[in-house]
Order: structure tokens, then sequence, then C-alpha cells
């Protein structure tokens, strides 16, 4: 297993990295599949098939599949956040389907609204029953998240709700940011600074990851400074894995990524890389903006990207957040055990196939 402290890039494939990992993401999965299942199962037929699909268990047309719906990284941190406090899995598991509900829900939107076709290699859920069915999948999946979180016992139940709400706050002004983004200049006064980025970045993916495992703690019984402890490491998490994503986005193999050489670049997504790049004292930077802004070809801006230093700018970024995140769970008194898995856990998500 690779250890947390490990430099980003010096990983091998996911699976010989971190073998501990996915073997703590499979027992994750485990323990909260039926209560995910149930809770579906408690949506309209027709609704509940698109998120069904959506988890990879079924076809369109509701057919049985094998998919098994992501890795689930944030259900893992809802349960693992219940460990941490000293609870069993169990604990965590309202938590974790909550969340899980939630980023269904996020990702079935973001692909109506990138128009993005492709889900995990199969048609995306607006593509297979349409746009207003998918939308109507998505509010479906948000609303049977807060349902699970409100009806768990007071004084936790309200709590958790106001926490995911807040976390929702966060990542819909992150993915506000990141919309306006793609309208912003390359340059000048108006370009997208690497500080922006990281903003925009914790509210659209580490809101949700710290959310996740601040509800399972929470939900657990834990201490509020064990909650907010977890939250935080979360969203430090949530950074470093957006940068790794993009590193993998221009750089990474297609035959893992399922996305072709440079896909980023060419879709002119302003990512952490060539942010890092624009903002370099180098010659390259100057000619990397001209070169964007005329709409220039990607295997050049990947190599003035990579020149100007965007490259090693966001590796080494990733390695900073993930000893932030290690930093974070440090603060406070926490399981041993659980401590270890989460580590595992952050370094599995930041060392893909780099």
């Amino acid at each position: 297993m690779t250890p947390l402290d490990a430099p980003v890039r010096t990983a091998g494939t996911t699976e010989e990295a971190a073998p501990g990992a996915l073997r703590l993401l499979a027992r994750c999965r485990a323990s909260v599949r039926p209560a995910l299942a149930e809770a579906v199962g408690r949506l309209h037929p027709w609704v509940g098939e698109m998120a069904a699909y959506s988890f990879g268990w079924c076809e369109a047309g509701g057919a049985p599949a094998a998919g098994s719906g992501g890795k689930g990284v944030r259900q893992a941190l809802a349960v693992l956040g219940a460990e941490a406090v000293g609870a069993p899995a169990r604990a965590g598991v309202p938590a974790a389907v909550a969340v899980e509900l939630v980023h269904a829900f996020s990702l079935l939107h973001d692909d109506v609204m990138d128009g993005d076709t492709t889900r995990r290699g199969r048609p995306a859920v607006w593509k297979a029953y349409g746009t207003g069915p998918a939308v109507l999948a998505g509010d479906a999946m948000f609303a049977l998240a807060v349902e699970t979180l409100a009806v768990q016992p007071p004084p936790a139940g309200p709590a958790a709700v106001r926490l995911l709400s807040g976390a929702l706050g966060d990542l819909v002004r992150g993915q506000a940011d990141d919309l306006l983004f793609a309208g912003r200049p390359w340059a000048g006064p108006g370009r997208v600074s690497p500080e922006a980025y990281r903003a925009m970045a914790e509210g659209k993916t580490g809101a949700l990851l710290g959310c996740s495992a601040a509800l399972g703690a929470l939900l657990a019984g834990g201490p509020p400074a064990a909650v907010a402890a977890l939250d935080r490491a979360g969203r430090r998490l949530g950074v470093a894995f957006q940068v790794v994503d993009d590193v993998l986005g221009i750089w990474g193999d297609p035959s893992v990524t399922g996305k072709a050489v440079h896909a980023d670049l060419r879709e002119r997504k302003k990512t952490f890389p060539v942010l890092a790049a624009l903002a370099a004292p180098a010659p390259a930077a100057h000619r990397l903006a001209v070169l964007l802004d005329r709409g220039g070809d990607p295997a050049e801006a990947a190599a003035l990207v990579e020149e100007a230093g965007g490259r090693a700018a966001a590796l080494a970024e990733a390695d900073r957040l993930v000893g932030a995140a290690e930093e974070a769970l440090a603060e406070v008194p926490l399981a041993a055990d659980a401590v270890r898995d989460l580590r595992s856990l952050v370094g599995f998500a930041v060392r893909r196939e780099l």
C-alpha cells in the first residue's frame, strides 16, 4: 500500500498501489448496499429504475446489470467517520446512504448541464431516459437523501440535515463558479487564479467528501471537534482529488481514464495545471496564453503547460493537500484503526495512474 506521505507521482496502478484500499472500499460498499437498495426501492418505480441505472444495478428498461456504480469513496468515508469516533460501521450507514444519493444526484445533473453523453462507460441517464426524466430522478434522489437523515433520532438527525444542507450550498457555489470560469479570459485581470480554483474545487468536490466523513461521525455520536476535523480532512482530500483528476485529464492514459489524450485541453477547461502554468513567471506561460486564446493545438498546449511548470505544480499541490488532510486527522483523538483506513483511502483517491 502506498504510504500517505509518498510523492503522488511515484504510484503505480491503482490495484498495485492500494490493494488494502480496494478491500476497504468493498467492505464499506457491502455494508451500505442493502440500505441503499432499500431506500431506492421506496421511490416511484420508474424513478427508482433510473436511480438503479445510475448506480449500475440495471440496464435501461430494468434488466439486471452487474455494475457497482463506482468505487464508493464517499460512502466509505461516512462508514469510516463513524468508526473513527469508536462506533460500529452500521452507525454510519444512514450517512453513507445519504451522501451516495447526493453524489449520484449531482453526477446526474452534471451530465445534463455539461452535455456529457456517457457515464462509467454507459449512456448517461439523460441520454438513456431523456433530459426531463433524468432531472426528475436527480431531484428524487436528493429528496430521498434528506429524508434518510431527517428520520434519524434527534439531536443527530436535525444536525445531520443542517450539515448536509451546508455542504450542498457549498457544492452549488463551487459548481456555479466552475461554469462561470468557462467564460473568463485566459490572461489579464479577469483570468481565473489558482486561488480561485482552490475555492471552487473545495465547494464542487471537497464539500461532499468532508460532509461524508463528518456525517458518519455525527450520526455515531462523535464529539463536535472530531466531526469538524473529519470535515476538514475530507475537504482537503476533495481538492487534491480534483487536482489529480485535472492532471489525468491532460496526461492520463486513455485506456484508464476513458478520455482521449489531452481531453481537458480540447474542451478548453480551466484546470489547475493550466492555471498554475499561466500564473508562472516563465516565457512559456505567455506563449501558452496566446495559444489558448486562439484555440491552438492541444498537444502543443500540453507541452507548454509542462514547460511552464503546471504539471509539477499540480502534483506538488496534491501532495501538499494530502499532508493537510493527514494533519486534520491528527488534530483530535480518533480510533487508530479507522485513521489508518482513512489514510489508506486518502492515498488511494489521489494516486491514480500518474
